[in-house]
């Protein structure tokens, strides 16, 4: 079972809690720009795709953002990005060893990406449950990869260290505001291209880029609604953030629980109000109906966009929304798994 995030602009929506982090809205939306001039350059800005047969279907105006045309096939460069001119910039990079990462596959392919555009060296962590798409595509542009635990919380708990104990700096895929106003450019590109925009439906792991999405939107159009993945609804619900241990699921870019202390908890906190449940079957479907309406290639993770967008559209008919599709990188068996379903 996974969760969708759904941002719902323009309804009536009181002030933010005050527990939402150090910085406002407003220096949100300024991070974000900011962020935006520094990567735009190294990045595609991915086309905003109206959705003609969606459109029908559900009687609204509906468009898909295609991040899963994104360089590396996932959103996670942008934040990768930023993060990394931010310590350029700062001259914190060790120029010997480089930064460290800890992903499920996205993050680290986009990283290492990085890497080898701006020359320099780094270490990623993963886990044991990697994608096999995924670490043939990291062996394959030599990365230097250390595998450990089975869960996402596990294996940047051992990066964080390794980075601690080596003096070395640690890029977290979610829990990091630098990397935050990267995955949130994506909100600014929605913006500007759909001032109009009424609901944007996210997919969630450990909430990067829908703080980013949120914080950007609610800036610009301060009433934001939002449905969560399961493991942030669930430390949500609790005030406090919980383990869950991860389960096998196509949605594997939002698997893993989130890290302690996250800044993400905050801001999903008051950013998000509601949630969608869908189906490993709905996950499927969404996949295969891009393939099959739209020639699309997508993951599971933003098959859970849109499958989400599938269950609750009918409650926004006539209204403008958008999912992300946040990512491409699914393996050839589960594809072909997915295409094979009667």
């Amino acid at each position: 079972m996974r969760y969708s995030n759904l941002i719902n602009i323009g309804s009536s929506r009181p002030a933010l809690h005050s527990m939402m982090s150090t910085l406002t809205l407003e220096q949100w939306h300024e991070e974000i720009s900011a962020a935006h001039e520094r990567i735009k350059p190294w990045i595609r800005r991915t086309p905003l795709e109206h959705s003609g047969v969606l459109s029908e279907l559900y009687m609204a105006n509906i468009y898909i953002k295609l991040e899963s045309e994104q360089l590396t096939g996932s959103f996670k460069i942008r934040g990768v990005f930023s993060k990394l001119f931010q310590l350029q910039e700062q001259d914190v990079i060790d120029k010997k060893k480089g930064p460290i990462v800890a992903s499920t596959g996205n993050h680290a392919l986009a990283f290492n990406y990085a890497l080898k555009v701006l020359r320099l060296k780094g270490t990623t962590y993963v886990t044991d449950t990697i994608s096999t798409v995924k670490e043939a595509t990291l062996r394959h542009v030599g990365a230097d990869l250390v595998k450990y635990g089975h869960d996402c919380v596990d294996c940047e708990i051992a990066a964080r260290t390794a980075a601690k104990e080596e003096e070395r700096s640690y890029i977290s895929p979610y829990n990091d505001a630098d990397v935050i106003a990267g995955q949130g450019t994506i909100g600014k590109e929605i913006y500007e291209d759909l001032q109009g925009v009424d609901v944007v439906f996210v997919p969630v792991g450990g909430g990067g880029l829908i703080s980013g999405i949120a914080a950007y939107l609610k800036a610009v159009k301060p009433s934001v609604q939002a449905l969560m993945s399961k493991v942030m609804y669930e430390c949500v619900k609790a005030g406090k953030i919980m383990f869950e241990e991860s389960k096998p699921t196509l949605s594997d870019g939002t698997s893993g629980g989130v890290e302690q202390q996250s800044v993400t908890f905050d801001l999903c906190h008051d950013l998000i109000d509601d949630w969608v449940l869908v189906e490993e079957d709905q996950i499927a479907n969404a996949v295969h109906f891009m393939v099959e309406h739209h020639h699309k290639i997508v993951e599971g993770a933003a098959g859970v966009s849109l499958a989400a967008l599938m269950k609750v559209a009918s409650k926004y008919q006539n209204k403008n929304l958008v999912v992300v599709a946040s990512g491409a990188n699914i393996g050839i068996d589960v594809l072909k798994m997915i295409l094979n379903r009667k």
